[in-house]
């Protein structure tokens, strides 16, 4: 553990000593408190800090070490409180803010101080990692004052960072990176973070002086987070309705807001014997970014590069339709919220119908397709949310040369709500000439009766197409994300030939109704944090209105102080086959109605220990037979260097006309070697196709921007885990070397 000298300016800043009388009022107030936690609502208190700006010869190291002369001037935010466990309550630990920024980059300072710094959770420490495992700080900016939409930067107390971007106050897309940097220390009474974020890895409108700012901690050995404005448990993560606000920030330069990134790569594939050998090969590419104003970026890419994506999440299909699988490939997932269509109706109500799935670009009937090259516009103009992407894709033989395209356009109307539009238009296959248009409408009110909040979606779609006719698709949904009580209700209608080829539609001709209703309740200072109890159900039906599913779920959800959760619920299932479809291992479901009732059961450890345990399991009915699934897992941290995750799924189906016994399992593994480096491996296998599947990814980014990325990929059969009966298939090897340029 490291001694740091405080800085002058942090001798006074110790936690406040409570007077005898102001104990004696504290205790009886809680005394006279119920066991039930209220949220109480933001108060008088001003969550505006004014911006400090320095020159730039005068700017802080960033090295987690906070005696830099600069911080003595830096603004200040020591107030911050509970969002859990005890919501409103004064913070258990003092955390100490500082802010300050010059001409480039935006500087926070952050003092986290811990009674038992030895009680830190010191974890995460690569890229994008799992936050939620250690202590961490984490920042909200929302440069356009939009109240909706703003980006996201974390810091473990191992110095571990993680980006993304907060969409419509209700996802957070982490798979998006830009380039900034944090330092962290362990010191005798708590930690520090030293963050700095080039204000060109922004976009912004200059004329617009004040962000919208919210910075909170999480102290994971207490299982508290701590927050300075938005607080209040009824809002997401991503939510920035609340958000404080930095005043004053003028006089700030993106320079030519011009990135290039250019990257070089060398592959060596070996495919098994008696097909196509061994062959070399090598290649290159890159990506140009340059914002065409300081809030809208356009793109270019050449040849893009997806060999450092994860596997996709191994599944099998138990079911007659096909699944959905989600995008993993950094490209598509940057701008990724400029392109999101429907809003609450497809977060709530399932990705049937979304017409636009960017996995449709570069792959077909999952077969990679090379892409030459595309363009892309994200970000504001004029007060609409832009979105658009041009790619053209390879002659693959099967797959002619495609010119594919999608255009998204938002406005924000009503304060917190927004309207848009969207088209695409191309078919990955070359079978078809395929055009879908939509509009959807988002309506949200987070004072709604005071702090409560609601909000409503729209939206209709249509498909054109030249092989199976024009056809429809429409839907809405309310939803109130509110304590104790809360819910939701969607309906969403899918046309018979309704077919977006760049999006996903895996069953047509139907109308779906949903609704939940959930109640929560909060208590203080208990063994239990948090009781959940919910009801809901699925009611789809033909375009004849007649039923095909109905599945209703009661629940309850149980937290304990500790953060270890149990789940229990009772599951009704109704499904007519219209005709006869085939499990794994060719066994048949005969067309009929079948009822069936299965009681779910969950468990799984808090993940502030070292050892997390997860169990997920189901029983005992499966249309008309017996079914028994279980799911487990460990997670494994001993330290910041190491990350361990092995995974087994079971599923047992015995029908009348047989039996079928599916075997999942992964292993995901991460080696940190510092924040900046990392080796990553996932194994994955499975009986049912019996495919076996190896990746290790090592990534080494030696300074902001600039990697060094080796990939060894290896897939096989292995009809059983006797090392003897492994039968390889294809090796890959790629070793690349990407740098980036900004002006």
């Amino acid at each position: 553990m490291t001694t740091v000298l405080r800085p002058a300016p942090y001798v006074t800043s110790h936690r406040p000593k409570l007077s005898g009388p102001v104990v004696i009022a504290l205790a009886l107030s809680a005394m006279a408190a119920p066991s039930l936690a209220q949220p109480l609502a933001p108060g008088a208190a001003n969550y505006t800090v004014p911006a400090q700006r320095i020159e730039t010869g005068a700017a802080p190291i960033i090295d987690g070490d906070l005696s830099d002369a600069a911080w003595a001037s830096a603004a200040v935010i020591d107030q911050l409180v509970q969002r859990q466990p005890n919501v409103g309550d004064p913070a258990s630990e003092q955390t100490i803010i500082r802010v300050l920024y010059d001409e480039n980059n935006l500087y926070f300072g952050i003092y986290a101080y811990d009674e038992n710094p030895e009680d830190i959770a010191v974890r995460a420490m690569s890229r994008d990692g799992n936050m939620f495992s250690a202590d961490n700080i984490f920042i909200k900016l929302d440069p356009g004052q939009t109240r909706r939409n703003g980006y996201s930067f974390q810091v473990s107390s191992a110095g571990g960072r993680r980006d993304g971007l907060l969409q419509n106050n209700s996802d957070a897309l982490y798979e998006w990176n830009t380039i900034w940097d944090a330092k962290v220390q362990i010191v005798e009474d708590g930690w520090i973070a030293e963050i700095v974020i080039p204000f060109r890895s922004l976009s912004y409108d200059q004329n617009q002086t004040d962000w919208g700012l919210e910075i909170g901690r999480s102290i994971r050995h207490k299982n508290e987070t701590v927050m300075w404005s938005g607080y209040l448990p009824t809002l997401s993560g991503a939510d920035l309705t609340r958000a404080g606000t930095i005043t004053g920030v003028t006089e700030i330069a993106q320079g030519l807001g011009l990135d290039v990134q250019v990257y070089s790569t060398a592959r060596l594939r070996h495919i098994a014997p008696g097909t196509e050998g061994t062959d070399l090969s090598g290649t290159g590419g890159g990506n140009i970014f340059y914002k065409i104003t300081p809030a809208l970026t356009g793109t270019l890419t050449f040849n893009p590069d997806f060999s450092d994506s994860p596997l996709d999440a191994r599944q099998v299909n138990t079911t007659r339709f096909s699944l959905f699988f989600d995008e993993t490939r950094d490209f598509f997932l940057q701008d990724a919220a400029a392109f999101e269509f429907g809003g609450f109706n497809f977060l709530n109500n399932g990705n049937n119908a979304r017409p636009f799935f960017s996995r449709n670009i570069g792959l077909v009937s999952g077969r990679p397709v090379s892409i030459i090259g595309g363009g892309k516009l994200s970000g504001e103009v004029a007060g609409f949310g832009i979105g658009a992407l041009s790619v053209v894709t390879a002659d693959q033989g099967t797959a002619p040369q495609q010119i594919l395209s999608v255009a998204r356009v938002t406005r924000p109307v009503l304060g917190e709500s927004s309207i848009g539009m969207i088209v695409t238009n191309g078919d990955p296959t070359g079978a078809s000439e395929n055009t879908v248009l939509g509009a959807d409408f988002q309506y949200r009110n987070s004072n709604f009766l005071g702090d409560q909040v609601v909000q409503t979606d729209f939206f209709y779609e249509r498909s054109f197409s030249n092989t199976f006719g024009d056809d429809d698709s429409f839907g809405m949904a309310l939803t109130l994300p509110n304590e104790p009580w809360g819910g939701r209700l969607t309906f969403k209608q899918v046309g018979e030939d309704f077919r977006p080829a760049l999006g996903f539609a895996n069953r047509r001709g139907i109308r779906r109704y949903e609704g939940r209703l959930i109640n929560r309740y909060r208590y203080r200072d208990r063994f239990i944090r948090q009781a959940i109890f919910a009801a809901e159900g699925e009611y789809i039906t033909g375009l004849d209105n007649r039923p095909q599913n109905f599945e209703s779920d009661l629940s309850i959800e149980i937290e304990t102080y500790a953060n270890d959760r149990a789940w229990v619920d009772l599951r009704n299932y109704y499904e007519r086959v219209p005709e006869l479809f085939t499990l794994p291992r060719d066994v048949p479901v005969s067309l009929g109605d079948y009822n069936w009732t299965n009681f779910g059961f969950r468990f799984q450890t808090s993940g502030a220990r070292s050892v997390q345990f997860r169990v997920d399991a189901e029983c005992c009915s499966f249309y008309n037979g017996d079914f028994f699934q279980i799911e487990a897992g460990i997670n494994w941290r001993p330290n910041r260097y190491f990350e361990f995750q092995p995974g087994y799924e079971a599923t047992y189906i015995s029908l009348p006309s047989g039996s079928v016994d599916i075997h999942i399992l992964t292993l995901d593994s991460v080696l940190n070697f510092t924040p900046d480096m990392q080796l990553a491996i996932e194994v994955q296998w499975d009986n049912t196709s019996q495919a076996f599947a190896f990746s290790g990814r090592y990534i080494w980014e030696y300074s902001p921007g600039n990697e060094l990325f080796i990939g060894l990929g290896q897939t096989a059969i292995l009809p059983t885990l006797s090392p003897s009966r492994f039968e390889p298939q294809t090796t890959l090897l790629s070793i690349r070397l990407g740098r980036t340029f900004q002006f």
